[in-house]
């Protein structure tokens, strides 16, 4: 009997969570970003939030959980209740990168959280304060050798994108630099163009204005190609390191078990966004390529990027101790 009954409910719980999918959201969503304010992965779920909330019919809170390479808003994320009302904006190195490095890992990257939808992907710039003696690149490049082990760089947590891209030019070019490592890359902003860091690779998007300001000087940008925002600085990769690439993506991701409807919800609303002329003009402006496509093209995105930078990983020897 109770075997009879077990089976009988099972469509009725099914039916249950399906109808509450299809009617989300019915009351206020909490959106969690795992680095401080002013950094590339705040800066774009705030340019999304407005749009989610006309699209969705209710508030959306942005909740900034900065620590440990994003990965506390992550953890928390992959614990929250698969009902919607807990999403996550993350980056490749809080999602894909640094979890499976910690001992022990906070949550299984591939079975304790959902990937929904890419927001967008963002280039990487190299900056020295305006006080620096290096006027672009190689100057840079010059000075670093000549000082080798006094010059540091930053970045918003180990292994973060910001982090191995400096690791990965540290070994191609021979340059010995310590790691200062910050909870978020609002607060490295603020050490850098008071001269106390010397060199940060960061997300486009956080240095632009300052760049533009005339605050830093941009010297090097690390996709292979030239930048639109900055068509005047050269890449990494034309400066004498053929093959430099490194980028930083930001996802919409929900908790392990997240429902179909509700995940095809957030892609709806995502995509609405980015195509809307005004918002995506201005998330260009700020130095953000938009995101957008299907979930299935987040989950592979996931899973192609947490093998390429693991294996990056193994051959730089990097740890998180």
């Amino acid at each position: 009997m109770f075997q009879r009954r077990s089976l009988l409910a099972a469509p009725i719980v099914l039916a249950a969570t399906r109808a509450r999918a299809q009617a989300y959201p019915t009351r206020p969503i909490s959106f969690l970003v795992g680095f401080a304010p002013g950094g590339g992965t705040d800066i774009i779920a705030r340019f999304l939030q407005p749009a989610l909330q006309e699209s969705f019919g209710q508030p959306i809170a942005i909740e900034n959980r900065a620590g440990a390479s994003g990965t506390l808003a992550a953890a928390a994320n992959a614990r929250a209740r698969p009902d919607g009302y807990t999403m996550l904006m993350t980056t490749v190195s809080a999602s894909a990168v640094v979890p499976p490095l910690m001992k022990p890992p906070p949550f299984d990257i591939f079975a304790e959280q959902t990937a929904v939808v890419l927001a967008g992907t963002v280039p990487l710039v190299a900056v020295v304060p305006m006080a620096s003696p290096a006027q672009d690149f190689q100057g840079f490049l010059a000075h670093a050798r000549a000082n080798p082990g006094k010059l540091n760089y930053s970045s918003s947590g180990v292994a973060t994108q910001q982090h191995l891209a400096a690791e990965l030019l540290s070994f191609e070019a021979g340059l010995q630099m310590t790691h200062v490592p910050f909870r978020g890359t609002g607060q490295a902003v603020n050490e850098i163009m008071a001269g106390r860091i010397d060199i940060a690779i960061d997300t486009l998007p956080t240095y632009l204005p300052h760049i533009r300001a005339g605050r830093v000087r941009a010297i090097a940008t690390t996709m292979p190609q030239r930048v639109e925002w900055l068509p005047d600085v050269p890449s990494v990769a034309e400066s004498g390191f053929p093959g430099f690439d490194a980028n930083v993506w930001y996802m919409v991701m929900g908790p392990p078990g997240l429902p179909e409807p509700i995940a095809a919800r957030w892609v709806e609303g995502v995509n609405a966004a980015l195509a809307n002329p005004t918002l995506r003009a201005r998330i260009r402006d700020a130095g953000f390529l938009p995101g957008g496509g299907t979930q299935a093209d987040a989950v592979a995105l996931l899973r192609r990027d947490a093998d390429r930078y693991a294996a990056l990983i193994r051959n730089a020897n990097i740890r998180i101790e």
